[in-house]
């Protein structure tokens, strides 16, 4: 179906921010077609001359396949020039290349350790501390502030015309902008203050550093976890307290960066109810937060087609494919009824989807381009599949 006008427009504006801007933030919920969107995001700018990374968090083996990569890992590898010259795109341009990179959690804290720990001796005790082989991997909020980390990282060093990040997968959006804080406040909180505190005053987990109730408690603690691992806990924390500090300070670089005029919030969405709901709610918050607005993207849309033919001029149509050849009159009734009752359930889809678009762009009033991205018969794992994807995100 020929794409409509202001489908065009956003489109052109979406290619706007591929072409100008240094840093596209994807986010969304898990499950909407985040890291598809980010790639082919990527993909569009390095074929339209720039030098780009996607920094992706579990990319689907088919989709690295497709970017003629047998895997990804922490370190940056180039996609094969062929693969980015075969993208076809109007206004492409020579020279672009194309970088993937898939986020290791716990290297990106250690790379946060090895900077801010007090010495040598300080960041190999935190490393070998089971407490933060835990906090670096499990710890609510750790992948999305990983993730944040390496961004700042990677755009200090300033060797990409732009960066895609593909925020991790979450039940909530949210997430990803809470990160900080939860993590901030998890580690240090005043509970983990209070264990603490004993240690603090005799260089050693005592129990006579502390009051009876307090000793009461501990003393139950350690019938359970025994009293080492409450030392190697308290000992992590005091060690890693330093640390601590930059880990706030990494925090509100990010956030300074992230509000900059050459960042772009694209936010990636399903036309299902709930997720248009949660994009409407991630869209307030972001503008509460005074982060760049960038583009809607709403994927996998049942499109909408002509109206449906009557049934007497769908049997006649139906009688005319050669496939149909043999069978009899009653049958192909019956393939007409069955073809009229599908079109009618993906037009009643359509109608819906069409709804919901609705709402999520008149919450946006005008400030963020929406593209809409059709629902396609199959899984986008090739070169043909992202080609046709980026077309409809780019123009």
């Amino acid at each position: 179906m020929p794409e409509s006008s202001d489908g065009a427009q956003d489109a052109r504006a979406l290619r706007a921010l591929v072409e100008e801007r240094r840093i596209l933030v994807c986010v969304g919920s898990g499950g909407v077609g985040k890291t598809t969107t980010a790639a082919s995001l990527g993909l569009a700018a390095a074929r339209l001359g720039r030098k780009v990374l996607v920094l992706t968090i579990d990319p689907a083996r088919r989709l690295a396949n497709a970017l003629g990569l047998t895997g990804l890992g922490h370190d940056e590898r180039e996609v094969p020039p062929e693969k980015v010259q075969a993208i076809e795109l109007s206004g492409a341009r020579p020279g672009g290349r194309l970088f993937a990179m898939m986020l290791d959690q716990k290297r990106a804290f250690d790379e946060i350790v090895e900077k801010y720990a007090a010495d040598a001796g300080a960041r190999q005790r935190i490393f070998s501390n089971s407490i933060y082989r835990q906090i670096s991997s499990r710890l609510a909020g750790s992948h999305e502030y990983a993730a944040m980390s390496k961004l700042f990282e990677i755009q200090q060093e300033n060797r990409y015309d732009l960066i895609v990040l593909d925020t991790p997968p979450t039940a909530n959006a949210l997430d990803f902008l809470d990160a900080p804080d939860r993590v901030v406040a998890a580690i240090d909180s005043p509970a983990i203050q209070w264990l603490v505190k004993p240690y603090l005053s005799a260089g050693k987990f005592s129990l006579k550093a502390v009051g009876l109730g307090a000793a009461f408690v501990l003393r139950r603690l350690a019938r359970f976890t025994g009293s080492d691992f409450l030392e190697e806990m308290a000992r992590f924390f005091v060690e890693f307290n330093t640390v601590l500090v930059g880990f706030r300070e990494r925090a509100q670089q990010v956030f300074s960066i992230l509000r900059g005029g050459d960042v772009g919030f694209v936010l990636v969405s399903s036309a299902e109810p709930l997720s248009i709901e949660e994009a409407i709610y991630f869209y307030d918050r972001l503008a509460e937060s005074r982060m760049p607005l960038g583009s809607f993207v709403v994927n996998r849309v049942h499109p909408s087609g002509p109206p449906a033919p009557g049934r007497e001029e769908l049997i006649a149509m139906l009688e005319r494919r050669p496939e149909l050849r043999g069978f009899l009159p009653d049958e192909v009734v019956q393939v007409a009824a069955d073809f009229d009752r599908t079109y009618r359930e993906l037009q009643a889809l359509a109608e819906i989807d069409a709804a919901q678009i609705a709402r999520l762009r008149e919450r946006g009033q005008g400030r963020m381009p929406l593209v809409s991205v059709p629902f396609f018969d199959r899984d986008i794992y090739d070169v043909d599949g992202l080609t046709a994807m980026l077309r409809h995100l780019v123009g």
